[in-house]
């Protein structure tokens, strides 16, 4: 089969041009940016959308990713204020806000960031204690970030954040700490094992005090019932003794009661003697024992002057 140059030419010349045509024409994806060069001057920065280059003329240099970038800061060695060694790395977000300054104003903005961030880290850290560091993350990342974000503005960079992944101190230095926190936890143990003592006593003595005070009130309230019943008694004892009194003073002053007195009278005397003469070997005998009747005689006219002397009262009452 034989083929016409000229076809093979035509050929040629038809696929030049479609890979022309391809080089000239760029879709730039979003959150991305081109710098396009003319001739090794810069151009023009392509966003987003598509775009027709002049061929030969024109060509990409620079791309860019608009989005925010994580970037990994690799571990570094820091000297702490106390003369500690420690291992400090971290993760550092950044975002290219001036393609054209990314692109011209530094040979590599992630890279120096990098470096910019461990040196700032350094300072920061040589500023801290070794038990400072743990509690000043926040303090860290914001030093590196002002420092940073200060010093990439000629970069067409903006740092968003900074973050601190580990600090790792020696393991001499973390054997320290273990110990310190071993007795810092014992330290609290026993403190709350003689607080809980303290308190079961302090309740304990409080128990015993309500004790105490329940059983002493219940004790007075049980001596005044006593006093009460006991005042009770002796009231009911008077008035059933006044009550006999008046009983006996008004059978004295019916017909017939100074008789039954004498009676009383002398067969309690007949009777009180007769004991005497069992329980007693010797005795005192009154001169008038034999005349029983002057004993009744005596006790009877101290009745009478008390009947006399009731009458006079009550007729005194009844003026």
């Amino acid at each position: 089969m034989n083929i016409n140059p000229n076809t093979i030419v035509l050929l040629v010349i038809v696929v030049f041009i479609i890979i022309l045509l391809a080089k000239c024409i760029r879709i730039v994806p979003q959150k991305s940016a081109y710098i396009v060069e003319r001739l090794g001057r810069y151009r023009d920065t392509l966003e987003a959308g598509l775009h027709v280059l002049l061929p030969i003329m024109d060509r990409i240099s620079y791309i860019h990713t608009l989005k925010e970038q994580a970037i990994d800061v690799p571990p570094q060695s820091c000297i702490t204020k106390d003369n500690i060694v420690v291992e400090v790395d971290g993760i550092l977000y950044m975002q290219v806000i001036d393609p054209k300054l990314a692109s011209y104003g530094i040979n590599n903005y992630a890279w120096a960031s990098i470096q910019l961030s461990q040196t700032t880290m350094r300072s920061v850290m040589g500023k801290l204690e070794l038990d400072k560091t743990f509690e000043e993350r926040e303090t860290i990342n914001k030093s590196i970030v002002e420092a940073i974000d200060k010093a990439s503005e000629p970069w067409g960079v903006k740092v968003t954040r900074y973050e601190v992944k580990n600090i790792t101190p020696p393991q001499s230095i973390r054997d320290a700490m273990e110990k310190q926190m071993r007795a810092e936890r014992e330290k609290r143990a026993i403190i709350a094992e003689s607080e809980g003592q303290r308190q079961s006593q302090i309740n304990r003595a409080e128990g015993e005090k309500q004790a105490a005070i329940a059983n002493s009130e219940g004790e007075m309230q049980k001596r005044i019932n006593l006093a009460e019943g006991k005042s009770i008694e002796i009231r009911k004892v008077a008035d059933a003794t006044a009550t006999g009194i008046r009983a006996i003073a008004n059978a004295i002053n019916d017909k017939g009661g100074m008789n039954a007195v004498n009676l009383r009278i002398a067969e309690q005397y007949l009777t009180e003697f007769g004991k005497m003469a069992k329980t007693n070997n010797s005795m005192i005998i009154p001169a008038n024992l034999a005349d029983i009747a002057s004993v009744v005689k005596v006790a009877t006219s101290v009745l009478k002057d008390q009947t006399v002397l009731n009458a006079l009262q009550t007729k005194e009452e009844q003026a």
